[in-house]
């Protein structure tokens, strides 16, 4: 006697239906929209590259200028999904901004992280040498703003003096010729423009924000309340392909995944450059598979506690976060990933 699944499977090949029985999980919109970053690939076009966004279809809106910029266009529905340092989430969600945070998305590490610089033969040595100087950093606000910040506490300098070291909001293409021709003091770099410097000589590192806090999840990628009330299975399907796309990177040869960004990159046909490709190392996310964990929020909660921009207790990480749509949330995903 033949079983139900032998006789659906002779009804499937009389029919000459190359489609499965069982329907693929219909969710609630099609498209997911997006900004990226030139002559970057984030981790949406990276899923739907590999096959793991689909039936979603990732949709360029165009490119983003900074983190903060980008999760503020989450809160005006211009995109889906935005991603930030988690200093300018937590500030946001401070806020009441309608948004939650769903994953970790970038981080450091012994490969990736962001380098403060000074010309080798600068008398600059400690923190308080940086007194009456300048720096160059990406924005006010977010990443590198808060390690300066950070690093200029942990050397015990009065709020005083900390406002005496001038932050110089410069491109970070800019950042190293900042620097050689004397218009900062120190420069904040990192990925491949830390190593092209490096390579060129005549710096050397202050600090870095490994130095500060070891390998962390620096940011978070966040999504509008209202899009996790009307599409739970398509935000839960988002989150997943991400996710699965940050431990695809971690487990391929960089090499590999170097291969794999640059014919993503070729094919969008963007007129950017892939250059910078050549020098990716690491994802830079310590938890398995962006997994969210509590001190990563923590701290900066703390951080708008002292600056009295909150009061102590009135966020908790709880409140800012949801691990819920991530396949790595378990026992054992809260672990620090191997390199």
């Amino acid at each position: 006697m033949r079983t139900i699944s032998q006789l659906i499977a002779t009804v499937v090949v009389a029919l000459g239906l190359a489609t499965p029985v069982f329907a693929q999980e219909i969710l609630e919109v099609t498209d997911i929209r997006y900004q990226g970053w030139a002559g970057q690939v984030i981790w949406i076009e990276l899923a739907e590259s590999l096959g793991y966004l689909a039936p979603l279809k990732a949709k360029w809106v165009g490119n983003t200028i900074s983190g903060p910029q980008d999760i503020q266009s989450v809160v005006t529905g211009d995109v889906d999904f935005g991603g930030a340092f988690n200093g300018a989430v937590v500030k946001l969600l401070a806020k009441k901004a309608p948004i939650k945070a769903v994953l970790g998305y970038y981080g450091v590490d012994d490969n990736t992280y962001t380098g403060y610089y000074v010309k080798s033969d600068s008398p600059i040595k400690t923190a308080r040498d940086l007194i009456g100087k300048k720096v160059a950093v990406n924005t006010l606000g977010a990443h590198h703003e808060f390690m300066v910040r950070e690093y200029l506490e942990r050397n015990k300098l009065t709020d005083a003096e900390a406002k005496q070291v001038t932050l110089v909001v410069t491109p970070p293409v800019s950042g190293e010729q900042a620097l050689r021709q004397n218009q900062v003091e120190v420069t904040a770099l990192g990925g491949v423009l830390r190593d092209k410097a490096l390579e060129r000589g005549g710096i050397r590192t202050l600090f870095t924000d490994q130095d500060l806090y070891g390998s962390f999840t620096a940011g978070s990628i966040v999504m509008h309340n209202k899009f996790l009330e009307k599409n739970p299975k398509a935000s839960k399907h988002l989150v997943s392909a991400l996710a699965r796309s940050i431990e695809w990177a971690r487990k391929t040869p960089p090499a590999d995944v170097r291969a794999q960004y640059e014919k993503i990159v070729k094919a969008r046909g963007r007129a950017e450059s892939a250059d910078t490709i050549q020098y990716w190392k690491s994802t830079g996310v310590p938890s398995y598979g962006g997994v969210i964990l509590e001190k990563d929020l923590q701290v900066w909660i703390d951080w708008l506690v002292k600056d009295e921009v909150i009061k102590a207790g009135q966020v908790k990480p709880a409140d800012l976060y949801t691990n819920a749509l991530n396949p790595y949330a378990t026992a054992t995903a809260h672990k620090v990933a191997a390199k």
